[in-house]
């Protein structure tokens, strides 16, 4: 299957119950709580990514280049976010994407965002629009595996979904990687070209014409939580760290884990907690 087949059926994205939920709430009020609203919109991948679809359709004089969650909320009013939200899948069950463990899911992304955010932050660079890329780029994955299930378990075999070494296994078997995926994906929904350039290239940022720094700052990011998520210690983290990407930005090993906006201790948060420990209020 090539990446045009693959995307031939606009993907069914399972959104967090708990998420959708609270908005449900939230926007059933006379007067929703904006700050609230984009918490929990930017706590959930799939419900961030049918929003940016949203403000940058025809629907708004497009294509607007709406890159961050806030302005999109901006332009739409609580009706059309009813009607988005009330019609969101969700992920009910260990099965929503066959292969994917979907709680890791989330919790993967959302970490990736907060630290594409930090790093961003740390290098003068669009916060708003790194968020953005760091809370979209997996969905690629998804997509993948709801698309040839098949291969996509069969790799599973070798490598978690969330292993360093998945996208380049991607690239051999399937002939693209997630980071491809996620890229058309936001092509096609016609978010800015920098974020599009971003998720396209995260896997591997020099291999665009002209190194986008946010598809370096995705790469990071992405590279801290997963590292995380697989429990690599000191030695493999500096073994693993890619020093190539950072140093161009002036990101070494130790700024790049001293940025970390994650506490790792803690326990897992429910959505709206999470929103909140995640700093989510300046965006608003």
């Amino acid at each position: 299957m090539d990446l045009n087949a693959l995307l031939a059926s606009p993907p069914a994205f399972p959104s967090l119950p708990r998420a959708v939920a609270l908005l449900m709430a939230e926007l059933a009020q006379d007067e929703p709580n904006l700050r609230r609203v984009n918490q929990f919109f930017a706590t959930d991948p799939a419900l961030a990514a049918r929003l940016l679809c949203l403000a940058n359709s025809d629907e708004f004089g497009g294509p607007r280049q709406v890159a961050g969650l806030p302005e999109a909320l901006a332009l739409a009013d609580t009706g059309q976010l009813r009607q988005l939200v009330a019609s969101a899948p969700l992920g009910t069950t260990s099965r929503s994407v066959p292969g994917i463990n979907m709680q890791q899911f989330w919790r993967y992304s959302l970490h990736t965002a907060k630290l594409a955010r930090s790093l961003a932050g740390h290098v003068h660079h669009n916060q708003a629009a790194a968020y953005t890329a760091g809370l979209l780029h997996g969905l690629g994955e998804l997509v993948i595996h709801l698309g040839d299930p098949e291969r996509a378990q069969s790799l599973n075999t070798l490598v978690a979904p969330l292993d360093l070494r998945r996208a380049k296994l991607e690239s051999r078997i399937f002939g693209f990687c997630y980071g491809r995926v996620s890229g058309a994906l936001a092509r096609r929904w016609q978010l800015p070209e920098a974020v599009v350039d971003a998720l396209n290239y995260q896997h591997a940022p020099f291999e665009n014409d002209t190194y986008e720094p946010l598809a370096g700052i995705l790469h990071l990011a992405a590279w801290r939580v997963r590292a995380r998520e697989a429990g690599l210690e000191e030695r493999e983290l500096a073994v693993s760290f890619p020093d190539q990407v950072g140093l161009p930005l002036g990101l070494d090993i130790d700024m790049v884990l001293h940025q970390d906006p994650i506490d790792w201790s803690a326990p897992k948060l429910d959505t709206e907690t999470e929103a909140e420990a995640a700093g989510l209020d300046y965006l608003v």
